[in-house]
Order: C-alpha cells, then structure tokens, then sequence
C-alpha cells in the first residue's frame, strides 16, 4: 500500500508532508485549544512540535491536509507502519485539523479518503485514542468507529501515564457506516 498517496475529496485535498509544510503546520499547531483534552496537550509548544513533525517524516505515511478553497494546510495525518498494531490491520492516527475545520465535515472527508485508500488493502483500519480524549472520542464514535474491548493500553505523555483505546473500522463496517 502506497501510504503517502495523493487523495482527492470535494473540499480538501490529502498529499504526501514535505519540509516546506513545517510553517504552516505549525502556524495551526500552535493553537493551543486543538491540544487541550489531548493526552499530547503540550503539543503546541514549538520544541514539542518539532519533534511530533521530525517523527512524522521520518516515519513515513505522513499528509498534509490541504483546504481546496484557499489552498493552505489545514492539518495532518498519518498512516502508520503497516500490521504495527496488529495483523492484518494499519493505523490511521496522529491527526489534527485546524479549529476552525471543527464541525464542519472536514474530518469525515479526509477520514473517509484514508479509510477508502487503507481498506483497499487491509480488511481493518485502527485508531489509537486517548481515553480521556472526548473530542476524537465522538470524531470516532460519528464516523462508526467501534472500540475494540480488551486491547486498551497505556502509554506515558507529557510526563504521566496515559490510558488508549483502540478502535477499528472494518471493510464491513465501513461499508455499512455513516462514511460509506
């Protein structure tokens, strides 16, 4: 699978995170209200930040989400490191988008293309979610994601333990959910 392809919705367009994004990353990274109920909370901070962009590309499967109207990066995402999590399954995580994308279908749309182009190849998708995370929590919970019971985790953020959940999207699912 191809995890730095060029996708194409109606509203945004998914390519593959170069240097030249860092900036304009970083201009919506800084806001710190995106990271508030994260458990990277610290994440605005530009030292923190480095270091989440340097592991992005560094890692691969790293996309700058592009606002098709005004053509400027709005946020990121990421395709992990295929069957990491588990077999048979890739990772659609690391995701942010602009506040002001909030609310607006921006992130059905730019999960819509990841789950689309990953389930052409994997029969799952999953995604690692802070427990306490309600805001990706109901992202999860409004695109059908459904919490795999048995595989939470924990993980030390910002200096504290942080307990995850995992939820899946299957080709089923997706194909019987609200993104289909």
């Amino acid at each position: 699978m191809d995890r730095q392809p060029v996708l194409e919705g109606d509203r945004l367009v998914l390519r593959p995170l170069t240097q030249d994004d860092y900036a304009a990353l970083f201009a919506v990274a800084s806001d710190r209200q995106i990271w508030a109920v994260h458990p990277s909370h610290d994440r605005w901070q530009e030292p923190v930040f480095r270091d989440f962009f340097a592991d992005a590309m560094a890692g691969g499967g790293a996309l700058a989400i592009v606002d098709k109207a005004s053509g400027a990066v709005i946020g990121s995402s990421r395709f992990g490191t295929p069957e990491h999590t588990g077999s048979g399954e890739i990772e659609i995580g690391w995701s942010f988008l602009s506040r002001a994308f909030w609310g607006t279908g921006y992130n059905a749309e730019f999960k819509r293309l990841m789950l689309t182009h990953a389930l052409a190849h994997y029969p799952t998708c999953v995604f690692l979610v802070g427990a306490d995370n309600v805001v990706s929590r109901k992202a999860m919970a409004k695109i059908g994601g459904e919490v795999l019971s048995g595989r939470d985790f924990t993980v030390e953020r910002c200096g504290v333990p942080s307990p995850h959940v995992i939820y899946a999207i299957t080709r089923e699912s997706f194909a019987a959910g609200p993104l289909a």
